[in-house]
């Protein structure tokens, strides 16, 4: 086992407004109470799904929080992952297991630990991961947390796993911003991938749109109405400072980071219509992309920083274009129907996320940009503000189910499709942000 290890959660981050705002216009948005929590629905069948078995922890009785039910959550809602049965055994990480036991359960892997109360009130969590079916000691992990990490350290042991099976990088300790909206009050929040453990960032009662984190994960950008006209700040999680970077004259909107956190694309109406600017992260005299008649919004930045996504509806109708952010002419990217906005470029640079009017309802999309296939990925018709997981594999994204307002992640495919509930509010406008530092 490796070393104890504190684990700190980082502090909540301030939120952005919109960043999706199609064409400037101001959506309405629904809130959620800070005491609300939400539960995880997992839907859907993947084509190939690993089963693995995540045994109760020993001890885990009198844990504040259910940590192998957290990873479980998890690992299924990835899409890759399927659980088995552990009903009637007693195991933990110290145990050699009975791969006999678990083959016949079916179970290609096997995860177990134990969760204890430490003198000083920490807890010592720690765990195991066994590959069943080559009879393999694939490692673990110890921490030494307070109550307020134990769903963090959840996260982290998922994350172990996801990486251990798969080759890939999890996503589970990553961090999600939206908005809501409730009682007359905007409120932007901070909450894990899986919806839980939401913190307020920011409140008021002029409207916060467009949130968007730092390539940092640090930072987030958004746009505030509280004085009245849309503004863009910069807000540091950790300290709660935030600093101007966009009020010039008429609507700042649509932060989106550059890839090396360096520079944001903004829409500003300062010279006539919704046009898209460059600005540096720290502020200063923005510089303008291109010249267009039409409107430009909804700017996000290509993996490689080299080309900018946007919308606009120089065509007639609002379709997605791009440009290479050093200017020039704009492109074409979307074809199929005639009201094309949201993009959301996948962080490996091969899938374009957007949201699509189709028979009066808005549907999610994906277009594999190496062909320019797109399909449709979703059942309902209220989607919008997809964005992607910082592995590409999964989407968060914002529609309307059984008459409320949910957060929603699918994976690229649609296969497996997960409902983040909130009990007492709605929320919109979700940005997934990047990788933790470890």
């Amino acid at each position: 086992m490796t070393s104890d290890r504190m684990i700190s959660l980082p502090a909540a981050a301030p939120l952005s407004p919109l960043r999706r705002n199609l064409l400037g216009a101001l959506v309405s948005l629904p809130v959620l109470p800070a005491w609300a929590q939400f539960r995880v629905e997992v839907t859907g069948v993947g084509l190939t799904q690993m089963p693995i078995a995540l045994a109760p922890f020993r001890g885990e009785g009198q844990s504040p929080q259910p940590i192998s039910a957290i990873v479980r959550a998890d690992l299924e809602r990835s899409g890759q992952f399927r659980g088995v049965d552990t009903s009637g055994v007693a195991i933990d990480e110290a145990s050699r297991p009975d791969v006999t036991l678990w083959r016949q359960k079916g179970a290609d892997s096997l995860v177990a630990g134990s969760i204890t109360r430490l003198a000083d009130g920490r807890y010592d969590v720690r765990f195991r991961l066994w590959d069943v079916v080559r009879n393999q000691d694939l490692g673990g992990q110890s921490f030494a947390v307070g109550q307020g990490d134990l769903r963090l350290v959840a996260h982290r042991i998922a994350d172990y796993v996801y990486e251990k099976l798969t080759g890939e990088r999890g996503v589970f300790s990553t961090r999600i911003a939206y908005v809501t909206k409730a009682s007359g009050r905007y409120s932007l929040w901070v909450a894990d991938a899986d919806g839980e453990n939401a913190q307020a960032a920011l409140a008021s009662p002029e409207p916060i749109i467009s949130p968007a984190w730092a390539p940092n994960g640090t930072q987030l950008a958004y746009v505030s109405f509280e004085s009245r006209k849309p503004v863009v700040y910069v807000h540091d999680v950790a300290s709660g400072k935030r600093r101007l970077i966009a009020n010039f004259r008429g609507s700042n909107s649509a932060p989106a980071w550059s890839p090396d956190g360096r520079q944001l694309a903004v829409t500003l109406t300062r010279d006539g219509s919704s046009q898209l600017y460059i600005i540096d992260a720290n502020g200063g005299e923005p510089r303008r992309l291109m010249q267009s008649s039409g409107i430009d919004t909804e700017p996000v930045f290509s993996s490689d920083g080299r080309t900018i996504y946007f919308v606009s509806d120089r065509g007639g109708a609002p379709q997605i274009y791009k440009v290479s952010t050093g200017g020039g002419q704009a492109e074409r990217v979307t074809f199929h129907g005639n009201y094309n906005v949201s993009p959301s470029i996948s962080p490996d640079g091969h899938w374009l996320a957007y949201i699509s009017r189709v028979g009066g309802g808005f549907k999610l999309y994906v277009m594999d940009l190496q062909t320019g296939t797109a399909n449709a990925i979703t059942d309902t018709t209220t989607d919008e503000s997809p964005s992607f997981a910082p592995n590409s594999r999964l989407i968060v994204y914002a529609t309307q189910q059984q008459g409320r307002e949910a957060l929603m992640t699918t994976t690229v495919d649609g296969k497996i499709k997960a409902r983040l509930s909130g009990q007492n509010g709605d929320i919109r406008e979700p940005d997934w942000g990047p990788y933790q530092k470890q």
